[in-house]
């Protein structure tokens, strides 16, 4: 089965061979430990920013690789077959690199974007909060307007990166009364006075990823810190949904993959009843449904990623994408453990890490239930 679903170039072609190679060479022989230390791995970070893989999208003038979005998403499915955790990050730089390319001045793009993509500052997404994650009417971060700039208040959880982040872009209230239009988006150094971060969550999967919380009381921020336009923080952030579900999806799809070459590979060597478990059609049915959703997955990403950069609207097919192939992932690990039976539970066995970290990708960048609202609504409007 080919592992790319559309025709690509052969410049596509070479960017997906480098990040298999990375992701072979570089990521996976480290996958289990990061899993079971739950470590942030500042130092392969850095050499993936050196072999370009940060910033895909961005702009080469900008320190981006200046490709597309299909690059984008070659790029996240490679690095997630090694560990989805290191691909995670990578979406989280393309995402704020995405916004500081749109939205930044070129001050914030110095100070901000250049050393993120160099892998030299850590960058942290602050949107969630306690009543306000899929509904973003319970936003209670508020930062008020001074003679100087700004004074910010609030709390955020679930933050990838907090523990570990050197700055963060924070969506907060600057006009209470003004509803989606009343939100905005800082540039928060995490080392000002007044911010505070939570513990350190431990997750259930993509354990490498680091979770946490972070507390604004009374920050002074100067007027520079404003990304973009004031009112338009919720705008902003939509702009870049559908790109940031094509980067899960294809994390997704990566998951796929990993697990039905595992499940390949246990089945021509495992026997029992005197022959290998693969003779038998149980198995093989599960290895055929595993393969068929992993092509259609990949299908679904490409279309989705490549409507992106003809210009066209795309939340339909991206949340597609990143329900489907996100669905996919649970359901296939899940058939990764069975077909490896009481070893596929044990953990150090890559399905057993595979089957964790797919979870996640029905729950963030919009849970799938959401992804199902928007897809209704795309279609009965």
């Amino acid at each position: 089965m080919p592992d790319t679903a559309m025709p690509v170039t052969d410049w596509h072609a070479a960017l997906r061979d480098a990040a298999r190679r990375f992701a072979e060479e570089e990521v996976a022989p480290l996958a289990a430990d990061l899993d079971e230390q739950e470590r942030y791995p500042e130092e392969l970070y850095r050499r993936l920013a050196e072999a370009g893989l940060f910033g895909v999208s961005v702009p080469e003038a900008l320190g981006g690789a200046g490709a597309d979005v299909l690059s984008y998403a070659l790029v996240m499915e490679e690095l997630s077959r090694g560990y989805a955790s290191v691909a995670d990050q990578v979406g989280l730089v393309e995402l704020l690199g995405t916004l500081l390319t749109q939205h930044g001045t070129p001050e914030q793009q110095d100070r901000y974007l250049r050393p993120l993509l160099k892998a030299e500052r850590r960058c942290a997404y602050a949107l969630t909060e306690a009543e306000a994650g899929s509904d973003l009417a319970g936003l209670r971060t508020r930062a008020m307007r001074t003679a100087d700039g700004w004074v910010l208040d609030g709390a955020k959880l679930w933050i990838h990166n907090a523990p570990v982040a050197d700055f963060a872009a924070v969506l907060a209230r600057t006009d209470p009364a003004a509803g989606h239009r009343g939100m905005s988006i800082l540039l928060v150094d995490l080392n000002s006075p007044g911010v505070t971060r939570d513990r350190k969550e431990h997750k259930m999967g993509q354990r490498a990823s680091q979770v946490g919380g972070l507390r604004f009381d009374g920050v002074t921020l100067p007027a520079g810190a404003l990304l973009g336009q004031e009112g338009r923080g919720f705008h902003m952030m939509m702009s870049v949904l559908d790109k940031g579900r094509v980067g899960i999806a294809a994390l997704a799809v990566g998951i796929l993959q990993a697990a039905l070459d595992e499940s390949i590979d246990y089945a021509k060597q495992r026997r029992q009843f005197g022959q290998p478990i693969a003779d038998f059609q149980a198995v093989q049915w599960m290895i055929a449904d595993m393969a068929k959703d992993t092509h259609a997955a990949r299908l679904m990403v490409h279309h989705a990623a490549q409507v992106l950069d003809s210009g066209g609207r795309a939340t339909l097919p991206a949340s597609m994408a990143k329900c489907f192939a996100s669905d996919a992932a649970v359901a296939r690990t899940a058939d990764a453990v069975q077909i490896h039976g009481g070893s596929g539970y044990i953990r150090g066995v890559r399905v057993e890490r595979l089957y964790r970290d797919a979870k996640i990708t029905q729950i963030y960048e919009g849970t799938n239930q959401i992804q199902r609202m928007i897809m209704a609504r795309a279609l009965l409007a």
